[in-house]
């Protein structure tokens, strides 16, 4: 018998389109028919089916089927950007820019329509690198997205990926640069109406100071939020991630 990453019953519907920002087939997999939309991003370099295929959609089941949640899943760009060493830092930071383009001014909208409601602001979630795109794409534009659940993640590329460089895509897109300047109707939404989660283990290929220094960056614009650090015992995989996902949409009683 083949393996059932998802349950045959739940509404799974693969789209998707030819991106002019990216210039990329760029699909999505949704999942369920109502709730709150639920933006998912993939590990690494991965695809817009890796978190179904490692049962991180099949651990939400319960919301999907409740109709608490609709997820969402995209593709990354990681393997054209930042994970691609023939590419300089410059490039890298151009197209991640782009990334976050086609995010803000495609998905969104596409996910507006789905769920034909025109003002939604999806939550953002993903673990490692989806982590970082998660909270970056919401803490840039509160405006288009009502929070984050970011699990094991990074939220700084200057130590890994930028060799020294910086310009306006780097700072525009690296969270620890550009929140302390964050103000006006942005950071009133991220004080107000904004739900925020940063959750990580403390165990091995753990980096549980990567979450700390986005709470404390956090906490000094006044940002709410939630720091949630796991056990020594809770590893970077998949297992805590299937656990940590249900966790925190049931605590927002999603």
């Amino acid at each position: 018998m083949p393996i059932q990453f998802v349950d045959p019953s739940l509404p799974r519907v693969i789209d998707g389109w030819r991106s002019p920002r990216l210039g990329l087939d760029m699909p999505i997999v949704s999942y369920g028919w109502r709730g709150t939309p639920l933006l998912l991003f993939p590990t690494a370099a991965a695809d817009f089916l890796e978190n179904e295929r490692f049962f991180l959609v099949k651990a939400i089941e319960q919301s999907l089927f409740a109709g608490r949640v609709r997820l969402f899943s995209i593709d990354s760009i990681n393997g054209h950007a930042w994970m691609d060493g023939h590419v300089p830092v410059h490039e890298k930071a151009r197209r991640q820019a782009m990334y976050m383009s086609y995010v803000e001014e495609e998905v969104v909208p596409y996910i507006r329509t789905v769920c034909r409601d025109g003002e939604a602001r999806p939550i953002t979630t993903g673990a490692s690198f989806g982590a970082f795109h998660a909270a970056n794409s919401f803490l840039r534009r509160p405006d288009l997205f009502g929070g984050t659940i970011a699990m094991s993640g990074f939220y700084d590329l200057e130590k890994g990926y930028l060799k020294g460089y910086s310009d306006q895509n780097v700072y525009f897109n690296n969270p620890l640069w550009y929140l302390p300047g964050i103000n006006g109707r942005a950071l009133e939404l991220l004080q107000h109406d904004s739900r925020i989660v940063v959750v990580t283990g403390q165990g091995e290929y753990e980096a549980p100071d990567a979450s700390r220094r986005l709470s404390d960056a956090l906490g000094a614009k006044g940002i709410p939020h939630w720091l949630d650090m796991w056990g020594h015992d809770v590893r970077h995989d998949w297992p805590a991630w299937r656990d940590m996902l249900p966790y925190h949409l049931g605590r927002m009683g999603l």
